[in-house]
């Protein structure tokens, strides 16, 4: 330390032993009429590989296992939630905040096509806009007795994870990957971000694995070798399960009745998500 210093370490080095970092605090406070116990974001590298489609599975799963859940649609340029679920009405508010739409059996959802007059209307906004909007459907949102949130994020490492990651309290992410081999290194900075953000990783979930043939029942790897056990192992990671290429989940989401799905695919994901510890 020099004998000049005035205690303000914007211009001190970084050796300095008297170096004192500010650290700001963006952490934000969900609406005084919430109440969400766990919050879970899916995360993915890259976009197209079903990021969206695990949110939503994952929410039914545990909507069947007898919680409350939500999903809380952060990927405003891309919605597809309220598709998935066949939502059609508008969210709705009164002078205490805005409500999120109910599903057919009950799921919360909030998603920017809740909002917007028609569900085409292109969302060309910049990315401190983009993010700000994320923050308010955790602020401004009246979340109910929610047992589980699941955050749908867009794709990347860039502004809305980050701008999540450090506005929500999040209790873990699940990493969605597809066979690719290059899905290594996509992988890798998801990990990545999330450790330097200090969010548990909860595992990995492959989506498109395999076809299973109807006529054989023979299982085929349209794209290859699956090397998620081995990314897994990388990273000291959990494999929470492998999707199939199924045209019936892809019909599901496309006549809006994924929760009328069939399969357990995710069960051990769900299992692993009952058991997040409470928040201290």
């Amino acid at each position: 330390m020099s004998e000049n210093c005035n205690h303000s370490c914007s211009s001190c080095a970084e050796s300095c032993s008297e170096r004192k970092e500010a650290k700001t605090d963006f952490s934000e406070q969900p609406h005084h009429l919430s109440n969400i116990k766990k919050v879970i974001g899916i995360v993915s590298g890259k976009g197209g590989v079903g990021k969206s489609l695990v949110t939503s599975m994952l929410a039914v799963t545990m909507n069947r296992r007898g919680y409350h859940t939500a999903v809380l649609d952060a990927d405003v340029t891309g919605p597809s939630i309220p598709k998935a679920f066949g939502i059609k009405e508008k969210a709705k508010g009164s002078e205490l905040g805005i409500f999120p739409v109910k599903s057919k059996t009950g799921i919360d959802i909030m998603s920017i096509n809740l909002l917007l007059e028609h569900d085409t209307d292109p969302v060309v906004w910049r990315g401190p806009i983009i993010g700000n909007t994320v923050k308010q459907f955790w602020t401004d949102i009246i979340w109910t007795d929610v047992d589980f949130m699941f955050i749908d994020m867009p794709p990347g490492t860039g502004d809305v994870p980050l701008t999540v990651f450090q506005s929500i309290p999040i209790d873990g992410i699940i990493i969605v990957t597809s066979p690719q081999e290059l899905v290594s290194m996509i992988v890798s900075k998801a990990v990545k971000m999330a450790e330097m953000m200090n969010i548990p990783i909860l595992g990995l979930v492959e989506n498109m694995s395999y076809f299973k043939c109807p006529d054989n029942q023979k299982e085929y790897k349209i794209f290859g070798d699956s090397h998620i056990d081995e990314i897994a192992g990388q990273h000291n990671l959990q494999v929470l399960g492998k999707l199939p290429i199924d045209p019936k989940i892809a019909a599901a989401c496309d006549k809006g009745v994924i929760e009328l799905y069939e399969g357990n695919w995710l069960d051990a994901a769900a299992d692993i998500v009952e058991k997040i510890e409470d928040r201290k």
